[in-house]
């Protein structure tokens, strides 16, 4: 695909991402909806499709990597230290409320664990920040910000003296990610960490030429109501246009390539956000690029319509698994190598642990039924 960008990009313009109005479904499911109890859920691979941003070994389910603020409206996640306080009080006194949107990152939640999603999305209980997404926040803000300069001055030693201002910026927005190197009174393990995401910003550069693009919108929210009510909404890293008006999109990971068996889980969320521009857009992209910065590897996908319907379909099937959770409050736990790193152990019966009160009514939803 040609790297040129036409400014005239046929995309929402800014980051407002207004929805389209509503859109023509997806029909029914691919498979019988998933039952909340416990049964099975749309399943895009074991490495929590690819949502889940993982740079080395030890990846916590927590480690999604945002590049700006997640998505909340109704399907929020607090990553810091807002809403301490009693286990169960801390979501009533925000106002709990059933979900109403689905982004990618809420999505891999639910398939890798039901539980999960509910402690992130209803109870909204606090996480602690990682090292891995913070760092990789950390570095998609820099690579946001190159683009800011003249094509011929997007350079290596340029984007990495960009690294200390957004590190203050990032210490500022979400003072909770000083806790990081709280006891690092030294600073050499926060010197260690910069210089990895110098590295990673620096392994960018053998893999894409940023003097030779001009992306049509960086950090791009968007958001698509489709025929069923269903909002699906996310963050776009990049999105490249060319002259001829074909559309890529481009988002960076700073962990490692998935093995191959995982590729299609990696692919999940590109997908989505493709789904979500054919909606507002009636254009299907043409071309889907992750840009693995910690392994040094590209991996690209070229959809087609039917590939699109195909994750619609799932979504429907994955909106109403989660639909039936809301109303009769039975999310189960499903125990993955990643509950390791988990930070909701306390509260989940898979460690010993009592979930918080469920905030939210409980309907009279009986198994299998609506």
């Amino acid at each position: 695909m040609d790297s040129s960008i036409d400014e005239a990009a046929a995309l929402p313009d800014g980051k407002d991402g207004a929805a389209a109005g509503p859109a023509s479904g997806g029909g029914a499911p691919e498979a019988a909806p998933p039952v909340p109890g416990g049964g099975p859920v749309p399943d895009a691979g074991p490495e929590t499709s690819g949502a889940t941003e993982t740079s080395g070994a030890a990846e916590t389910s927590g480690a999604t990597e945002t590049s700006g603020a997640e998505e909340t409206s109704g399907a929020g996640v607090t990553s810091g230290g807002s809403g301490t306080g009693g286990a169960g009080g801390a979501a009533e006194a925000r106002g709990a409320i059933a979900p109403t949107s689905l982004s990618p990152s809420r999505a891999s939640d639910f398939m890798q664990c039901p539980l999960l999603y509910r402690f992130r999305v209803i109870d909204r209980l606090p996480e602690k920040p990682s090292e891995a997404a913070t760092r990789g926040t950390l570095v998609h803000a820099v690579l946001e910000r190159l683009f800011d300069a003249p094509a011929g001055e997007r350079t290596a030693p340029r984007a990495k003296a960009l690294i200390p201002g957004q590190w203050d910026r990032l210490r500022e927005s979400r003072p909770e990610v000083t806790e990081l190197f709280a006891d690092d009174p030294d600073g050499a393990r926060l010197a260690g960490w910069l210089a990895e995401a110098e590295r990673l910003v620096e392994r960018w550069f053998t893999l894409e030429d940023p003097t030779r693009l001009e992306p049509a919108e960086r950090e791009l929210f968007v958001e698509a109501e489709l025929e069923s009510g269903l909002r699906l909404r996310g963050i776009i890293d990049r999105v490249d246009v060319a002259p001829t008006g074909e559309v890529r999109i481009v988002d960076y990971k700073t962990g490692k390539a998935p093995r191959p068996e995982y590729a299609e889980g990696a692919l999940f969320q590109m997908k989505f956000y493709a789904l979500v521009v054919w909606r507002l857009k009636r254009v299907v992209p043409r071309r889907l690029q992750l840009v693995y910065l910690g392994s040094g590897d590209v991996l690209t996908y070229d959809p087609v319509l039917a590939d699109l319907e195909r994750v619609e379909r799932k979504l429907h099937a994955l909106w109403e698994a989660i639909r039936q959770a809301t109303e009769s409050g039975n999310w189960r736990p499903r125990p993955t190598k990643l509950c390791g790193w988990c930070d909701h152990q306390a509260h989940c019966p898979e460690f010993g642990g009592t979930p918080p009160p469920y905030p939210l009514p409980v309907g009279g939803l009986g198994s299998g039924t609506v």
